[in-house]
């Protein structure tokens, strides 16, 4: 059975080694996860995985976002899956063929995640990227729409914000595994914010999210693994 602290996700949005391996340090038994993005895994390559997998404790969510043209997301997912993470991620936006190709494309135990709508999006932004007024003017519909293509096409789950997972899981079921970003724990939460659609730790997992990707709340933290603690006491609340 999952312990709080395993529903987090660390993300280690940092610019070199020693830094994301001092937070490794730290809270390697604090979280379940630490997510391994663009500017960490362009920086430090590969071996900043190996570094993470020696350290013990979390398990790693290499967060690349691929997008490309199908074969070309295929062969990355594969070259990434051979590192041993436990999730890579895949953008919605090609449609379902680039899905399946990946999804049918798996031999190794690395789960897919699409990701739908990122939370630094709102309606406003959706608009100017040319998304029909059904779409732009209900994100959840959108984020709806992009789960249930990444369901028919294999993923293993998808990434959306709190305010979507509820529906999600009402209508794709529990078994599509829902990562969270965007929480904010209620004592860390101020106005100006580059992530719009925000919840709490608590909130999100009652409506259903499996993870959840929690950053500046634990690494601006006086005490980072006393944050991460706070934060598991938020999501044990929810039970």
């Amino acid at each position: 059975m999952k312990e709080p602290k395993d529903f987090i996700i660390f993300p280690l949005d940092l610019p070199d080694y020693d830094q994301a391996m001092h937070y490794v340090d730290i809270l390697k038994d604090k979280v379940g996860l630490f997510k391994v993005g663009l500017e960490l895994f362009i920086s430090q390559g590969p071996k900043i995985l190996k570094s993470i997998r020696d350290a013990g404790g979390a398990g790693i969510f290499l967060d690349l976002k691929l997008h490309d043209i199908p074969a070309t997301v295929k062969r990355a997912f594969l070259a990434a899956s051979r590192h041993g993470p436990e999730f890579v991620t895949v953008h919605c936006d090609e449609g379902g063929d680039i899905l399946r190709s990946v999804a049918e494309n798996n031999p190794g135990g690395t789960r897919l995640l699409a990701v739908t709508v990122l939370t630094s999006l709102n309606q406003e932004n959706l608009s100017q990227l040319g998304y029909r007024e059904k779409y732009s003017g209900d994100l959840t519909r959108l984020v709806l729409l992009k789960a249930q293509m990444a369901k028919e096409a294999g993923c293993h789950g998808i990434v959306c914000s709190g305010h979507e997972v509820a529906l999600v899981k009402k209508e794709l079921g529990h078994e599509l595994i829902a990562v969270t970003p965007g929480i904010r724990p209620e004592w860390s939460i101020v106005g100006q914010d580059d992530q719009k659609r925000v919840v709490t730790p608590k909130i999100a997992v009652e409506k259903g999210a499996d993870y959840i990707v929690v950053g500046r709340p634990i690494r601006d933290a006086k005490d980072p693994a006393e944050a991460a603690e706070r934060v598991a006491d938020e999501i044990a609340s929810a039970f």
